[in-house]
């Protein structure tokens, strides 16, 4: 546990993350070949749809040993679209390393992936990549670093610019340079000299300065030292980085470029100085014996640990992720799952490197392994049964965005199994059926998660599905009462049939039909009174306007005839259905739709834009609440046949910063401007 490294890889989409991955496994020789998600070869983007696509869409392991460590690198995605894999490797990591082009800077997710970082206490590195851009400009994005997160971001390695090329790489712990040889390897040279970057040698006097000041924050005696003038020993500087970043008040940035490379092996030696190891980082929090405890990650005590992923593969079966706190895991061996209250059979281990499995024997305390076959799922947690913890779950994103799923005849059963496989992987998707519209909805985070999510039911379980814009649920009523007859009369020879009905429809709020009875002297025997309400019941799913099923109505038989032969339960059925429409064409029949109550919280500079796009969706603005970090919670009530774009209109306006909850509140009636629009498309389905 003192040897193990957890990172997750985290930032903006296309800051590099997969790359620089690439880059560290093939420095520390974990790979024979650089592997690029550009031409399909990368080691961590393995799944058919990252090939095609060429983007990162799972969270990926992949470990490697570089001197006396084990690093376990979690490759994460940067598009939103898959935010769940992002927050499942940083939960898994002890430090979180985040990605920022030279060229574009700080992005929307660089953002994200700091402040997860801090929800869930873990020490956090800037990596500033694609220095050697034509278009990259380090030490903007340095300041702008410092402007936005504040003090704590530290430069540790910084590139030697001379007429806009890089010439060498400074390491400020160490004070000194190095440059790349035509073979890639590190040679140290000299310092910038005075006469030829005087402003390179201020502007470096003044990072190792920062430098010098970051460490003093981290402990009294050092700050002491500081104030005194004396200089700190390159020990005094990794132990301060180290305990700082630990401590959470300390940022260090690097730079490397993970085409040629450089600063690459850089990284790696800082990784083994300053990153914090398992055993370092914040205790885990858990419940035991409904008290909250600290978790020692320790192999010496009770086993606790945490599922933190989980990938289902048509062949290998189940494949549970998992973070070991504290004790050992071992193959063929018993344990609890405290989430479920359900013993498991851990069956075989492995350490994971991409796709590529190692078998072992036993997972130790700090430590990420592979279970396969087993129950658990995302977020449970498997204890030793002697000491019973749960840690929390993880907090994933809710699903947004919601497209009806389409299925060819008679393959229900199989997109259900294969969806709900896929359920089991991603935690950001739900699938229902809407009650009143009968249609499967699927849910995820965004358009692209959508359509990857039919692409991996296609390529993984054969379920072919297609998918398109949800129908809304309308609902009619009517506004005054009424009362109207119906007559059923038919002659066949032999026996016919009658049943003759007088029925007073009324609104009234209920859901469902309120049926009552108030036949005086027997003009409608009693024995007929179910087929009566029957036939309401039959007749209020569909209304007269649209089609829709009908709410708030009242009906009370009041009158009516009889014949003792001819008359029968069916020919009063038939009787008040009768009356039900030609009832409800006098009683001021009207459209009902949902609304629903909306909370979306975004940059304060965008509550102008949000807040008139809402009035543009017919929405009521109820009040606005400032949350943390300069933003806005805006309430409002929204009609939801409003609200299908709002989830890619969100996210383009704030640029990712954005995001919602949207939750059915009550039906309204619908204006009469849109009416006959929705009665046309209700006709023509």
């Amino acid at each position: 546990m003192k040897r193990i490294k957890n990172i997750a890889l985290a930032g903006h989409n296309g800051s590099g993350k997969t790359a620089l991955a690439e880059g560290l496994l093939f420095k520390a020789k974990a790979t024979e070949k650089l592997g690029k998600s550009a031409d399909g070869t990368a080691l961590l983007d393995f799944d058919p749809e990252e090939i095609k696509r060429k983007i990162s869409i799972n969270s990926t392991l992949a470990s490697f040993d570089y001197e006396d460590n084990k690093v376990n690198i979690i490759d994460t995605p940067g598009i939103f679209d898959f935010a769940g894999e992002m927050i499942e490797g940083i939960c898994a990591s002890d430090t979180v390393m985040i990605t920022v082009s030279a060229k574009s800077g700080v992005k929307v997710g660089t953002k994200k992936a700091y402040r997860e970082a801090v929800k869930y206490k873990k020490s956090k590195m800037f990596v500033i990549t694609k220095i050697d851009d034509e278009n990259a400009n380090f030490y903007n994005v340095l300041t702008e670093l410092k402007t936005v997160f504040g003090p704590t971001v530290c430069p540790v390695v910084v590139p030697v610019i001379e007429n806009e090329k890089i010439v060498s790489y400074v390491n400020l712990i160490e004070m000194k340079a190095y440059k790349y040889d035509a073979n890639g390897n590190t040679v140290e040279t000299d310092l910038p000299e005075a006469e030829k970057t005087e402003k390179m040698i201020y502007r470096i006097d003044g990072l190792r300065e920062a430098v010098s000041e970051a460490v003093a924050e981290t402990d009294e005696a050092l700050m002491e030292k500081f104030f005194e003038g004396e200089p700190f020993t390159q020990k005094e500087l990794i132990d301060g980085i180290h305990n700082g970043m630990n401590k959470g008040v300390i940022t260090p940035v690097v730079c490397v470029s993970s085409e040629d490379l450089a600063g690459i092996d850089m990284l790696l030696k800082e990784i083994n100085l300053l990153v914090p190891s398992a055993d370092e980082a914040e205790p885990a929090e858990a419940l035991c014996n409904d008290d909250f405890v600290k978790i020692e990650c320790s192999p010496k005590q009770p086993l606790s640990a945490f599922v933190f992923k989980t990938v289902v593969d048509p062949f290998a079966g189940k494949m549970s992720y998992i973070k070991v706190i504290s004790g050992v895991l071992k193959s063929d061996s018993a344990v609890f799952n405290s989430s479920t209250g359900e013993n498991e059979k851990i069956g075989k281990l492995y350490f994971m490197s991409g796709r590529q499995q190692t078998e072992t024997s036993q997972a130790e305390a700090g430590d990420i392994v592979v279970a396969v076959k087993i129950n658990a799922s995302t977020s449970d947690t498997l204890c030793d049964p002697a000491r019973k913890v749960t840690f929390e779950k993880i907090d994933f994103p809710v699903p947004c965005y919601s497209m009806a799923v389409c299925t060819g005849q008679g393959d229900e059963s199989k997109i259900s199994s294969g969806i709900q496989r896929i359920l089991d992987e991603d935690k950001t998707l739900k699938y229902e059926q809407n009650e009143g519209t009968k249609e499967q909805i699927l849910s995820g985070l965004g358009e692209q998660h959508l359509e990857v999510t039919a692409a991996r039911l296609k390529n993984k379980f054969g379920v072919d599905i297609s998918l398109k814009e949800p129908k809304i649920a309308y609902k009619e009523t009517i506004r005054k009462k009424v009362k109207a007859e119906g007559k059923y009369k038919k002659q066949t020879g032999g026996h016919g049939q009658y049943g003759h009905v007088w029925i007073e429809f009324e609104p009234c709020v209920s859901d469902s039909l309120v049926f009552e009875e108030k036949v005086f002297g027997g003009a409608v025997p009693r024995n007929y009174f179910p087929a009566v309400e029957k036939g309401l019941q039959e007749a209020v799913k569909k209304g007269v306007l649209a089609g829709c099923p009908v709410v708030g109505l009242k009906a009370i038989l009041v009158d009516g005839s009889y014949h003792p032969v001819d008359s029968s339960e069916m020919a009063f059925k038939t009787a008040a259905s009768l009356a039900y429409k030609e009832g409800l064409k006098q009683a001021d029949p009207v459209m009902l739709e949902p609304i629903g109550s909306l909370k979306v919280t975004v940059p304060d500079e965008n509550t102008g834009d949000v807040m008139g796009d809402l009035n543009k969706r017919r929405g009521r603005v109820l009040g606005m609440e400032p949350t943390e970090d300069g933003m806005t919670e805006i309430s409002a009530e929204v009609p939801m046949r409003e609200m299908h774009s709002f989830t890619m209109y969100l996210r383009q306006v704030t640029r990712g910063m954005g995001s919602f909850v949207f939750d059915f509140l009550r039906y309204e009636q619908l204006p009469a401007n849109l009416l006959t629009e929705v009665i046309a498309a209700n006709a023509g389905e």
